[in-house]
């Protein structure tokens, strides 16, 4: 779990930083409330670290690790599964061409609609009160939400596009670009670094945040455990 810069480990960054009042904490490890996010961390990897990490999963359910490294083997937890992510980075300001459809902030009480968006795409973890985390953002076609966007993970001086997704038959219309632009130029605008993670495979969506601006930083690994 080696890495000095705040996204080297972002969750841990983050969950020690500006969202520590999100933080589920089982001895040395910390995790989001499972009803806000998936993602955990420890401070190293010792073995009362890892002890800490199983018995956070005991307790609060299934977890994902975002680090360097997947982690050696945690007590009481099996591996669901690892992946090799890409971290991008936007450094340049991000333009905001008008579009000619409405982007709206969501409310509330658009949130079972935004679960349900969620669960058919599958952006990423997303769970009934992950809205809470930030403003989401929004495309609407006759009253329909069809396209959303937001932020998730705050590791210092950064916060994370995360929650893009747009319905299979809306795509192909600038929805995901348009709201990504608008979410990564609010995060510019208060001096914070817009990130986001990707899995390495995802070649398309790759070129996407390449065309917006996002740069390659580094290789992570997330890795899903679940109590044995």
């Amino acid at each position: 779990m080696a890495g000095t810069h705040p996204l080297d480990r972002p969750v841990w960054s983050a969950l020690t930083g500006a969202q520590a009042p999100l933080a589920i904490r089982q001895g040395a490890a910390l995790r989001y409330d499972p009803q806000i996010g998936l993602f955990a961390a420890i401070p190293d990897i010792s073995p009362a670290s890892l002890a800490d990490l199983g018995a956070l999963v005991a307790a609060h359910g299934e977890v994902a690790l975002v680090e360097p490294t997947a982690p050696p083997p945690v007590p009481g937890c099996a591996v669901v599964s690892e992946a090799l992510c890409w971290q991008m980075v936007a450094q340049a300001p991000v333009a905001v061409p008008p579009v000619a459809f409405e982007v709206l902030d969501l409310a509330p009480a658009d949130a079972p609609e935004m679960l349900a968006l969620a669960t058919l795409t599958k952006p990423g973890p997303f769970f009934a009160r992950t809205p809470q985390i930030s403003q989401f953002i929004g495309v609407k076609v006759n009253g329909v939400l069809v396209a959303m966007a937001g932020e998730r993970m705050r590791p210092d001086g950064h916060s994370e596009l995360s929650g893009v997704c747009t319905l299979p038959d809306h795509r192909g219309k600038g929805y995901a670009a348009a709201l990504m632009r608008r979410i990564a130029a609010r995060i510019q605008a208060r001096s914070e670094t817009p990130i986001l993670h990707v899995y390495a495979h995802n070649t398309g969506a790759i070129a996407l945040y390449q065309s917006l601006g996002f740069a390659f930083r580094r290789e992570l690994v997330m890795t899903t455990l679940r109590p044995n």
